[in-house]
């Protein structure tokens, strides 16, 4: 098993996107990146801790290969846009992947360049080194399927579901 840490926007939507994909054992939402212990989601929302909202993303490489996951992520987000994913605006919505070692920061930077091949523009995301990882509160884990019928999961959430299960279809768990 492999872990990820990657941060694209609203971790609702890494987080429901992940989640349908074979192979991904677990995703955690969390936040990384910032300067305060163990931050309310109240605080990083202030974008005074440095925080990005994050998801850990833990997959089984036999199953889904670290690229795909890689690629699902350039594909579920803008990379070119900087402290935002559309209406979501601040630090703590970057585009940034926490790499645990040498080989992890290796791939990142192999899928950003990939990456650059299909989005025009200059890619923003930032690869840096993972220090704490943070879990968010419980009610932010799963969101998307505990409230399918919240209006940011059905405006937002749903279209980034949809297009990796159409993009990725091999991968979409089988229900």
């Amino acid at each position: 098993m492999r872990t990820f840490v990657l941060a694209g926007g609203c971790f609702w939507c890494l987080d429901a996107v992940y989640r349908t994909l074979e192979g991904v054992t677990d995703v955690v939402s969390g936040y990384t990146g910032g300067n305060v212990p163990n931050p309310s989601y109240e605080q990083v929302c202030t974008g005074t801790t440095d925080h990005a909202e994050a998801v850990a993303v833990t997959f089984d490489e036999t199953v889904i290969p670290s690229s795909v996951i890689l690629d699902v992520f350039f594909s579920l987000h803008d990379p070119r846009q900087l402290n935002r994913q559309g209406n979501d605006v601040g630090t703590q919505y970057r585009s940034a992947m926490f790499y645990a070692d040498e080989e992890q920061k290796a791939e990142f930077e192999a899928a950003r360049d990939r990456a650059s091949e299909y989005w025009d523009g200059g890619i923003v995301t930032t690869i840096t080194r993972l220090g704490e990882f943070y879990r968010a509160e419980e009610y932010h884990q799963d969101f998307f399927a505990k409230n399918p019928g919240q209006g940011y999961c059905l405006a937002v959430a749903l279209p980034k579901v949809n297009k990796i299960r159409k993009s990725y279809a091999q991968y979409v768990k089988v229900a």
